[in-house]
């Protein structure tokens, strides 16, 4: 007779990392004061991951669906429509949807009749990160009319936000604006094909219109006085369409809840029809209240059977190269996962791991694998003793990919269908 329990997933995002001299080759995971980390590895089964595949750089948005169990390859279309979903736009089929960030240009933007961008530069891809008056900034572009098509944008958490395009005739094979790198001038979007072209027409109309609101805005007039850099423009990425996806509970027949911190993430979340309830000091910023995300997960595993929770703030510190941040960010993570594994279920299948990497050395995403560790009461323990890059090597559970996470996880919870007679 089977006994059916209950699944966390825990990810850390962007935590697993490669040797840093600064730390005399170690990583922050290694060096870290993480006594929860390793009394999971301790007491369970342990190995390592492959997010998407074996050294192909994932982003948090196919990784996080990867693990959920849905193959990127054949859902994934880009990263817009979870971003705007996510923070709250009424998405619709048919909607164009691309990621933002608030930047900083310095000069004079100009768009030229070939649909590229001249005079200005892009000095700061997250206007120093800001934090406040975001929202009267994104009020001031939102509802633009651009020949036939609305413009719905929303703000995010610090300088994130989301672009909608509504109307006819638009096409998603289009190129970014936002340049990826500081010291350039932003790109004209450009289109492979009429309606695409008709998007991306629309889009550099936008971006200059922004600019040219944002620019004498009073947000930006009281940084710059305050000698800050002001958020004035907007720089659209990750084009995509609206995605079919099979809601989380008509694939594995249990009710699901994401908690987690980014409006991209929770709008994958709402596109698999799971709950994802708001966290208040959940900031998805290194000042983020890791118990208070620790307790909502305990919160919804009353009335769910599988939670997925995800800790923005050691991929922020890989991506500012930062240390001591991301060390602190390691301990973060591991008190979130001290709380849930005192205050959940005794029969709890807990499983702990990284979206992806992001490296101090590199500054970005990476390919490498990451470290995964599960306990609960169906595991043998293995060998492995801490939770790090190098010790989990030689676990149990070997190496795996991120689309292997929940067979593993259903089949320990008890909920997995069998396959054949």
């Amino acid at each position: 007779m089977s006994m059916q329990t209950k699944g966390v997933v825990l990810i850390a995002d962007g935590m697993a990392d490669r040797p840093v001299p600064a730390l005399n080759g170690l990583t922050p995971l290694e060096v870290a004061d993480s006594p929860h980390l390793d009394h999971i590895a301790a007491s369970g089964q342990c190995g390592l991951m492959d997010p998407i595949g074996p050294g192909v750089r994932a982003g948090s948005d196919t990784s996080h669906l990867a693990i959920l169990g849905y193959d990127p390859y054949k859902v994934y279309t880009g990263r817009g429509p979870f971003e705007a979903l996510g923070i709250g736009l009424d998405v619709k089929g048919g909607d164009i949807c691309f990621r933002c960030n608030f930047s900083t240009l310095e000069g004079t933007l100009r768009l030229l009749p070939d649909g590229h961008f001249d005079g200005a530069t892009l000095v700061d891809r997250r206007a120093q990160r800001i934090a406040e008056g975001t929202h009267e900034l994104a009020q001031a572009v939102d509802g633009m009319q651009i020949e036939d098509v609305t413009c719905l944008f929303k703000e995010s958490v610090e300088h994130r936000g989301a672009l909608l395009l509504r109307g006819p005739d638009l096409g998603a094979n289009v190129s970014d604006v936002d340049p990826h790198h500081e010291g350039t001038v932003p790109h004209g979007a450009q289109g492979a094909d009429p309606p695409s072209r008709k998007t991306a027409r629309v889009l550099n109309q936008f971006v200059l219109r922004a600019w040219q609101i944002l620019k004498d805005h009073p947000v930006n007039k009281a940084r710059e006085a305050a000698g800050k850099r002001p958020a004035n423009c907007i720089m659209p990425r990750g084009v995509g369409l609206a995605p079919h996806l099979e809601p989380f509970r008509e694939r594995y027949g249990i009710p699901g809840a994401c908690v987690v911190e980014t409006g991209l993430i929770a709008g994958i979340g709402r596109y698999l029809a799971m709950d994802v309830p708001h966290v208040e000091g959940a900031t998805g910023g290194a000042d983020t209240d890791e118990l208070a995300l620790a307790k909502m997960v305990i919160t919804m595993l009353e009335d769910h059977d599988f939670v997925l929770c995800n800790l923005k703030a050691p991929d922020l510190s890989g991506h500012d190269a930062s240390v001591e941040t991301k060390i602190g960010a390691v301990e973060k993570f591991d008190h979130l996962v001290g709380y849930v594994h005192e205050h959940g279920p005794a029969d709890l299948h807990l499983a702990i791991t990284c979206d992806h990497a992001t490296p101090i050395t590199f500054g970005d995403h990476t390919g490498d694998p990451v470290p995964l560790a599960i306990c609960g009461p169906a595991l043998l323990s293995d060998r492995v003793m801490g939770y790090d890059e190098r010790s989990v090597v030689g676990g149990a559970l070997g190496r795996i990919r991120g689309f292997d996470v929940m067979p593993i996880m259903t089949n320990l919870m008890g909920v997995q269908e069998k396959f054949g007679a």
